[in-house]
């Protein structure tokens, strides 16, 4: 591996120290509790600890050798948590991985268990639909049902299987509290490449406009999300495998290699023998000193690169907390403007993941960044001591697994380019702020020529209304389409992506148009300016509640400004609208179940969590006063 001397990008080096400043009470306490929970030091597996009952409860299921090893309490203990299920095409592979794994731990002188399984939405089935509502939240569920399954004290390691949007971050800020742990999250990898992203979004136009039959969208719909495995666009799905490879929390080169073949059953055994390795003596690798300033700013830095997913505003913010670091979007901000767009993979461009991955994919991508000094080097991985270990990627020699030094040049720069031939100079996500307040952009599949929009806006507060203004010809104009009362407060800050092929429609027609919003759009946001997640929300009596149909609306992505052209004090005198729905009104599909989520949900810039930020108050050290949070109850 290279180990060359390393001298870190000083705007890097800035940012990941005033993290670090910022982060130093609310880090320093995180760091005390793992250290006093952990029972590695004393060379023993956890539930030697436990009582004689609840030990015997542990482990009455097991039989033969891993009865013996659990009664034994000599080997490492090991919990599968996974997020299994047959409605995510991501994760129906997942069914496969418990008893590959358990096999594996039990040759590597571990007993694995499958110690609970989490919730998992498909964000696909769900767009458009009341139960996308629930789609934030569920990250939030996942984290603490990760929790519930690691509560049993039994465990040495946790591997965490799962892929998609909110799950990861959701396993992962679960598996954080238990940060004394060692782990490392299992990836499924992608489908085959199918119908062409950027084809499947022509039909969904011409279905929008009437020009497409229902069975031809089906046809195209089916034939591009047509097996087992991730989707293969760059949305927040594959932004997660990216971003937590970089992070340190994969085997390298675990992210796109497909389900159902022998590398990808070969990686997932590797993982079980891998986390009993680490889970004690001299590879003891917790998880909480793994999540650290740098790794968050190396996963951070890896998504700008490639023009990932705009959620991961919300889901890094988060992530980040529940290590004791605080992350803000003015971090997003900084990085952004000094680290070059390396990737097109649809929506930035017409590859697809699998393309960029036969390009060089996360090992060229790695390498390149730390050879341009814009990736910390020294950090703690699952792999061992150093990001270099992801610059190898992994090859079945016969049948046994080993790694080899990837390619050092992009093999189709259409796809993957060095820092020095980047496909632009900064990253594919900015933030936008002025008078109503702050927003997220991600303008890497944005045309420079639509980055400027100056328009009327036209205001809605539902989907169902935009569908008829638009099919009422009333939207043929150069328009932002304002949507409030979409954030996490109002209604849980569900996905706007069923707005793409309309607004795509309008701009085809030589409109301009933007979207501005509360809420969220999809991972796979495209060619549409969308200044989204604004804070603070219409709902927490943010300015967006008090824009009317025709106010001027300026967004310039350039500049990074977004401002309403109304006089002030008239402006500021008017009184909202409408508003979000009560507790009543919020009902079906689930929705009422999760009110208390609703209420108590933080802002976007603060990840979007119904969890408080970690501080030393948390832990019955000295702190003070949160402040109040958005939605929060008093």
């Amino acid at each position: 591996m290279n180990q060359a001397p390393h001298h870190v990008h000083p705007v890097i080096a800035e940012v990941t120290d005033r993290i670090a400043q910022r982060s130093r009470e609310s880090r320093a306490a995180y760091l005390a509790r793992i250290s006093a929970a952990t029972s590695a030091a004393s060379g023993s597996p956890a539930r030697a600890a436990m009582g004689c009952g609840n030990l015997a409860h542990g482990f009455a299921a097991c039989a033969g050798d891993d009865r013996l090893a659990m009664r034994g309490v000599r080997k490492p203990g090991i919990a599968i948590v996974s997020a299994y299920n047959d409605l995510l095409s991501a994760h129906q592979p997942l069914h496969e991985f418990p008893e590959w794994i358990k096999d594996a731990a039990r040759e590597a002188g571990g007993v694995a268990q499958f110690a609970g399984g989490v919730p998992a939405m498909c964000d696909g089935i769900t767009q458009g639909r009341t139960g996308m509502e629930l789609s934030l939240f569920s990250r939030d569920v996942i984290a603490m049902a990760t929790g519930v399954a690691l509560s049993h004290d039994m465990f040495d390691g946790t591997l965490l299987l799962g892929v998609c949007d909110k799950i990861v971050p959701g396993l992962l800020i679960g598996a954080l509290s238990f940060g004394h742990l060692p782990a490392m999250l299992v990836p499924a990898g992608p489908m085959t490449s199918g119908l062409p992203n950027k084809e499947k979004a022509r039909i969904r136009q011409l279905y929008a406009e009437g020009k497409a039959t229902r069975e031809d969208l089906l046809e195209a719909e089916s034939a591009s999300y047509h097996s087992a495995g991730t989707c293969t666009f760059y949305g927040t799905a594959n932004s997660n495998q990216l971003v937590v490879e970089v992070m340190g929390l994969h085997l390298p080169g675990a992210s796109f290699v497909h389900p159902g073949t022998p590398l990808r059953k070969a990686l997932t055994e590797e993982a079980g023998r891998r986390i009993v390795e680490i889970s004690h003596g001299e590879e003891y690798t917790p998880l909480g000193e793994v999540v650290d300033e740098r790794s968050v700013v190396n996963g951070l830095i890896a998504l700008l690169a490639t023009g990932g997913s705009t959620n991961h505003t919300l889901h890094l913010v988060a992530i980040a907390a529940a290590a004791g670091i605080q992350l803000t979007w003015d971090d997003f901000a900084d990085l952004s403007a000094i680290v070059p767009l390396l990737a097109s993979v649809y929506p930035n461009g017409s590859a697809d993941i699998n393309h960029f991955h036969a390009a060089g994919g996360v090992q060229f991508l790695v390498g390149t960044l730390l050879d341009a000094g814009l990736l910390h080097r020294d950090v703690r991985t699952v792999a061992g001591r150093g990001l270099d270990h992801y610059r190898r990627e992994p090859i079945l020699d016969g049948d046994r697994l080993t790694w080899r030094d990837a390619t050092n040049q992009s093999l189709d720069e259409s796809v993957l380019r060095p820092v020095d031939r980047p496909m632009a100079d900064n990253g594919g996500l900015r933030m936008v702020a002025g008078n109503l307040g702050r927003a997220v952009i991600k303008v890497s599949a944005v045309a420079h020529e639509n980055r400027l929009v100056e328009a009327p806006a036209r205001v809605f507060s539902t989907q169902a209304e935009f569908d008829t203004a638009f099919k009422a010809g009333e939207l043929e104009r150069d328009v932002v389409v304002v949507f409030r009362n979409q954030g996490p407060h109002a209604n849980g800050m569900p996905e706007l992506h069923g707005l793409t092929p309309a607004l795509g429609v309008l701009m085809d027609r030589g409109y301009r148009v933007a979207l501005l919003t509360d809420g969220r759009m999809s991972g796979a946001s495209g060619k549409i300016p969308a200044a989204i997640h604004l804070t603070p929300e219409a709902a927490a009596g943010g300015p967006l509640a008090r824009i009317a149909d025709g106010d001027v609306v300026r967004l310039d992505t350039e500049s990074g400004t977004l401002d309403v052209q109304v006089d002030p004090v008239e402006f500021d005198a008017r009184e909202p609208v409408d508003a979000a729905p009560d507790d009543a009104q919020w009902t079906g599909t689930g929705r009422e179940l999760f009110a208390a989520l609703r209420r108590n949900v933080g802002p976007a810039d603060a990840g979007a969590s119904v969890f408080g930020p970690v501080t030393p108050g948390h832990f019955g050290m000295t702190a003070t006063k949160p402040e109040a949070r958005v939605g929060g109850t008093s």
